[in-house]
């Protein structure tokens, strides 16, 4: 069973095979749950004209916000974009293509394509410019709108645990996008917080079978907040005085 073994020591092992050009699949919700350690590796590699998928791209100077900084990334496909000030100003200086699917549709698109489904409707979008050129088909009396699967050369995704084999655990918010990123992609690489070995993890516990996994890396992630909201103290003396 030696063969099974996906565990590789360094990040270039992990994303050899990345080309300009090719769709990376990225894992994560926000900055939780992304893999850190290969988005950084894509930046060293200077990959460029890559389609990145996920569900947003980062943060100026972290996350997938690195890679905008070089322009390594010519197409982002997200639901979610609020948090990036370099994403916006290439976005309307027409650097940066964008197409912005609903979160639900994006999930969705990636499950299929990693279920081998190429397309399928939903009620998401139709009235709205997302379903502007799209089929649209009438189920129960209500239109829906006919929405292509997603599937990615690479998909980089981010875990909690994994074993040698490449079974893997997510934890949390991290659940969101990583499952569905892990099973489309051709080459689906698996940074994790500890590798453990097999027979480790409960089977009924496992959020990705290794089938789906070609390459997995030890981690180390610095777990940063995307939005520090601090509650503020109220001294009790000025409390009563102000009663």
């Amino acid at each position: 069973m030696s063969g099974f073994d996906k565990v590789v020591t360094t990040y270039q092992e992990a994303m050899e095979g990345l080309t300009d050009g090719m769709t990376v699949i990225a894992g994560g919700f926000g900055l939780c749950g992304i893999p850190e350690g290969l988005i950084a590796q894509v930046k060293i590699m200077g990959t460029k004209d890559l389609t990145v998928v996920s569900n947003n791209c980062g943060v100026d100077g972290f996350g997938l916000g690195i890679l905008l900084e070089d322009k390594q990334i010519k197409k982002m496909v997200s639901s979610y974009v609020g948090e990036n000030a370099l994403f916006e100003k290439q976005l309307l200086n027409g650097e940066l293509e964008v197409e912005l699917t609903p979160q639900g549709t994006l999930a969705e698109k990636m499950r299929a394509g990693g279920a081998g489904i190429p397309a399928f409707y939903t009620a998401t979008g139709y009235g709205t410019p997302v379903g502007e050129g799209k089929e649209v088909k009438t189920f129960n009396d209500r239109p829906y709108i006919l929405e292509e699967a997603i599937t990615g050369d690479f998909a980089i995704v981010k875990a909690w645990k994994a074993d040698r084999y490449g079974n893997c655990v997510y934890r949390h918010t991290a659940q969101n996008f990583n499952p569905m990123a892990a099973t489309a992609g051709a080459i689906t690489v698996v940074e994790a917080e500890e590798i453990v070995e097999p027979g480790e993890l409960n089977p009924s516990e496992i959020h990705t079978p290794g089938i789906y996994v070609n390459r997995v890396i030890k981690g180390e992630f610095e777990k940063r907040i995307e939005r520090k909201v601090v509650a503020k103290t109220v001294n009790s003396t000025t409390a009563k005085e102000s009663q």
